[in-house]
């Protein structure tokens, strides 16, 4: 999920990059992990990887995490931070793990922020209103989607449980903005887009969005911190 003030929208041709090894269609390309490299391509809708359920994080009978989950963590808050969003699920680097970080504030009118990751979510929400959602208080985007928003239904509570980065369980809880964020990055680990909850003329524009920007296809893929920032910030 991208961050709460979007500013603008910039061309997308230039900085969308496509893989070229057809042996990795099942997930966005990922470059080779360097010493001190820790900021990793994110990957467009469009990419099998953002389609599918991810799977479980391995958790030991002590209720310890594997060695490598602390390494993927740190890259995950690396990613997220310099792409400037409020949260960022692991298959959205191409990991097919379920475990998402985040850096949100509790509601738009706030900026004391809650930051952390969860391990293997499980989601409760109240109802979500059937109504269509308030282009103003409804609005969200996604680093999958980038430089777009469209008003998306969604609870205006939730609570996720889970484990956090040393395997000790964890429960999360909030309103307004943080529990759209819970709801988009769990989403996202069920293998949805923000974009598939959309209704009626929002999921129109953001059809046509995904045809005109090239979207839709395997392998693309845009980079924090050197692709220029897709919401202008």
């Amino acid at each position: 999920m991208v961050s709460a003030s979007i500013q603008s929208r910039l061309g997308h041709a230039h900085r969308h990059k496509r893989r070229e090894s057809a042996a990795e269609s099942t997930a966005c390309a990922l470059p080779p992990k360097l010493s001190g490299m820790a900021v990793r391509p994110i990957c467009i809708v469009g990419d099998p990887v953002l389609h599918t359920p991810t799977e479980p994080v391995p958790v030991g009978p002590d209720g310890s995490l594997p060695a490598e989950i602390a390494d993927l963590i740190q890259d995950m808050y690396d990613t997220m931070d310099a792409a400037n969003g409020v949260g960022l699920a692991a298959n959205q680097i191409g990991v097919n793990k379920r475990l998402f970080v985040y850096d949100c504030a509790d509601s738009r009118k706030k900026t004391t922020r809650r930051r952390g990751v969860v391990v293997n979510p499980v989601l409760e929400t109240s109802e979500i209103p059937e109504t269509m959602p308030d282009p103003d208080d409804d609005d969200e985007g996604c680093l999958s989607v980038p430089g777009e928003s469209f008003p998306t239904g969604r609870a205006d509570w939730a609570r996720v449980t889970g484990l956090d980065a040393d395997g000790n369980e964890i429960v999360l809880e909030g309103t307004d903005l943080f529990a759209r964020m819970l709801q988009h990055e769990t989403g996202h680990l069920d293998g949805f887009l923000y974009l598939d909850r959309l209704i009626g003329r929002n999921a129109r524009a953001a059809k046509k969005a995904v045809k005109s920007n090239g979207w839709g296809v395997p392998g693309l893929t845009w980079m924090p911190g050197e692709d220029p920032d897709p919401f202008g910030h």
